[in-house]
């Protein structure tokens, strides 16, 4: 165990720490989710500590909040960065120009801003472990021995999309577990619905059970064709699939459990085979719910929860003062995961939910929207009956907003704050879709001209994205507005036009 250094980290000093991270956090993920990490806590402090000294917008954020490495001695009482930050700012630990792996995120909190999240080689392989890992034991965790199975996959491939993250993560679960006939099915032009139909009949015929993971509201797009076709399936036992990425609404009022509904109804799949994934673009694990996992494992059914794999901590934090709930009550999630190394290690975000289980696992039941300090539910929760639809969570909800613009105001006093790079370029008109949104466009761009219009807007965006942010700069006056700017803030991506508002 490395010591806590008593000066500032040197360059190769910071670059060996964390090397040294890395490495112990893979081992970590390696063993498994029924594994436990020794020493969590030295291992976020350790982490806390790089992090402050080499991420300058984290430290001025740690010293606004009067925190710094030797004043805690919890992971818990680590500042937790608000995912809009990544909105904002750069929020990386460690040199841009060695980033290798860029992912465009959508968020909750602002409709005309995205992040950017950069991770060197080191942070890319530890979100591509944590999730093969998370991957395996809930969505494959019956598979042994290098088994795998045919995957279709309804959503954006990393050629459409190369920086979005549901593209680059469905990519590697093809990689990892799909046979060489496995295939993404969702091009721009929308779902390739003859070649879906073709591989589900010929997984009847053969009794050879197959995987499919997509976007949610690309299945409730085919189900709901189906159902209008009355057309149907029925895949061999084992078959299995999994949704992510949230439902919209765009398609009328589908709850989790019309969800499944439709599943059992259209291709046969029980309940227990439906698996859900929730990804935070800005922390690297992504949480998958535990219903395939029991069942092979011959548990007996229970609600569903999302466990947390040891190198992680999850907590839900009270609306009003930020302070951890116990299991059951709702508050915002919060995450702790060690294979941030490159980015920060705790983040907060706007998902609503609970902790199940002694912590062990969670729950998300919805989302905020925050306009010019109102709230509103997103089109998934306004459309779809469910938690969101419970008035005392709205009451939270309106509670959080005062509670963040009041923080907000008082940390832009105290550190007088001037608008970001980022708040300056992507302020102007021609904002980027998230992914889901994404999804949708795709599926309606076929009778509908602007839906067409805002998918190759947020396609190219995705696009846009490189491996080497140090070569992003478009223009001589962009150039000049990095220049401009504190070191550490001059890798910006730039848009290639900006469109005019209609």
């Amino acid at each position: 165990m490395s010591r806590l250094p008593a000066t500032p980290f040197s360059a190769a000093e910071a670059e060996a720490e964390r090397h040294r991270l890395t490495e112990d956090v893979l081992k970590f993920i390696a063993a498994g989710v029924d594994s436990a990490v020794p020493n969590f806590n030295d291992y976020c402090l350790r982490m806390f500590a790089l992090h402050y000294e080499v991420n300058a917008i984290f430290r001025e954020f740690c010293d606004a909040k009067k925190v710094k490495p030797g004043d805690i001695s919890r992971w818990q009482d680590i500042p937790m960065v608000y995912n809009d930050v990544f909105k904002t700012h750069l929020v990386a630990s460690f040199p841009l120009e060695k980033s290798v792996m860029a992912c465009l995120t959508g968020g909750t909190t602002s409709l005309t801003q995205r992040g950017r999240i950069f991770r060197d080689e080191d942070g890319k392989r530890l979100v591509f472990s944590a999730n093969r890992q998370m991957t395996e034991s809930y969505l494959f965790p019956d598979f042994v021995g290098g088994k795998r199975c045919r995957i279709l996959i309804l959503a954006p491939s990393p050629e459409l999309a190369p920086s979005m993250g549901m593209a680059i993560g469905m990519d590697q679960t093809r990689l990892a577990f799909g046979t060489p006939d496995s295939m993404f099915l969702l091009s721009k032009s929308g779902v390739d619905v003859n070649a879906l139909i073709k591989a589900l009949r010929e997984s009847e015929a053969s009794g050879v059970p197959v995987a499919l993971i997509g976007a949610t509201s690309a299945y409730v797009y085919f189900f709901q064709a189906c159902r209008r076709k009355k057309m149907s399936f029925r895949l061999p036992p084992g078959s299995r699939i999994c949704d992510g990425g949230g439902y919209r609404g765009r398609f009328g009022v589908v709850t989790r459990d019309d969800y499944y509904a439709m599943v059992q109804e259209v291709i046969g799949i029980p309940n227990s085979h439906c698996v859900n994934v929730l990804g935070e673009a800005e922390t690297a694990t992504n949480l998958f719910d535990d219903s395939l996992r029991r069942c092979v494992k011959g548990l007996l059914p229970k609600k569903r929860t999302r466990p947390v794999p040891p190198w992680s901590r999850v907590l839900a934090m009270s609306i009003d003062d930020l302070k951890p709930l116990p299991d059951g009550e709702v508050g915002l999630l919060a995450h702790w995961d060690l294979a941030n190394v490159p980015t920060v290690l705790a983040v907060i975000t706007d998902n609503l939910g609970y902790t199940t289980d002694g912590g062990t696992g969670c729950e998300m039941v919805g989302r905020a929207k925050i306009e010019n300090g109102k709230v509103s539910p997103l089109p998934d929760e306004e459309r779809t009956a469910g938690a969101m639809g419970d008035t005392a969570i709205f009451r939270m909800l309106e509670r959080y907003v005062n509670f963040s613009i009041e923080l907000k105001m008082m940390t832009a006093k105290d550190l007088k704050i001037e608008p970001s790079v980022r708040e300056e370029i992507e302020a102007r008109p021609g904002s980027v879709a998230s992914c889901p949104q994404v999804v949708d466009e795709i599926l309606v761009a076929q009778a509908d001209a602007e839906s067409a219009e805002l998918r190759d807007d947020a396609l190219n965006a995705f696009k846009d994205q490189t491996e080497r942010p140090m070569d992003w700069y478009k223009s001589e006056a962009d150039k000049q507005v990095l220049a401009d700017h504190p070191a550490g803030l001059k890798s910006e991506k730039l848009p290639k036009k900006a469109k005019k508002k209609k």
